[in-house]
């Protein structure tokens, strides 16, 4: 319990040192830039508190909790007595075994996604600037699909040993694609769906899934092989969101061309 306690304090310490910065920032453009007072000074006091403490409860429940459960996880799931009901796995080691990860992949983009709160005040912010032409809620499974989607391919090219660059490269020419094609409205919100997925849930149990899952599949290295995950869940995102959109779109042409015509 002690050390426990010993452990969060520095992490809210070295957080307390990291918020520091852009308080003394924000402070700085407000008196001394803009030259007016700050509003509501008690509030955003009691704002910035809130804000460290949660910053460190978060990155102590990181260190505890999170890694290690990727990275359990991930083991258990890629070990070869699960797989194959036996340890002789180094001259068995085959991508089809690995259904439980991939599905597991994908689960825990989906999930992540869903509760990430960069993702949750974008989807407010786009549902309150387009008189909720878009929805929350669609745009965020919207979005956890896609990284579902690139979790799940991600994980299947840590088993298979696959160049990284193939799978990102084929990604970026199906979004340059989309992106000539897809409605004007939609494409910065598309854009910025990926990049909200990489925030504070998603990219700590997903890269724990990724060194755990290559350090337990035979024949990969961590160094190499455990770092991609979340490129594929920055990338996938982009395509499910203007890929909804086209579809959406050819939708409504569709009803109003029947519409018209009947």
């Amino acid at each position: 319990m002690t050390a426990l306690v010993i452990d969060f304090a520095k992490i809210l310490l070295a957080t307390s040192r990291d918020v520091l910065p852009v308080i003394v920032l924000i402070t700085f453009f407000q008196l001394i830039v803009l030259r007016q007072p700050i509003p509501h000074l008690r509030r955003l006091v009691v704002g910035c508190v809130l804000v460290v403490l949660g910053l460190a409860l978060f990155l102590a429940g990181l260190e505890k909790a999170l890694f290690p459960l990727g990275k359990i996880m991930a083991a258990q799931l890629s070990d070869p007595a699960f797989i194959y009901g036996s340890e002789d796995a180094v001259a068995r080691a085959d991508w089809k075994a690995y259904g439980w990860i991939y599905f597991f992949g994908a689960m825990i983009g989906f999930a992540t996604t869903i509760a990430e709160p960069a993702l949750i005040a974008v989807a407010i912010k786009a549902s309150e600037v387009s008189a909720g032409t878009i929805s929350q809620r669609g745009l965020r499974i919207t979005v956890a699909i896609g990284v579902a989607v690139g979790i799940s391919l991600g994980t299947f090219r840590i088993v298979s040993g696959t160049p990284i660059f193939i799978y990102i490269l084929a990604g970026y020419i199906i979004v340059i694609v989309q992106t000539i094609f897809a409605p004007r409205k939609i494409i910065p919100l598309a854009y910025d769906s990926g990049g909200v997925t990489t925030s504070t849930v998603t990219v700590p149990l997903v890269a724990a899934l990724g060194l755990g899952l290559s350090a337990a599949v035979p024949g990969r290295n961590p160094a190499l092989d455990g770092f991609g995950l979340i490129a594929f869940a920055s990338l996938f995102p982009i395509i499910t969101v203007m890929g909804y959109a086209q579809y959406m779109h050819w939708s409504v042409k569709r009803a109003r061309k029947k519409s018209g015509g009947g």
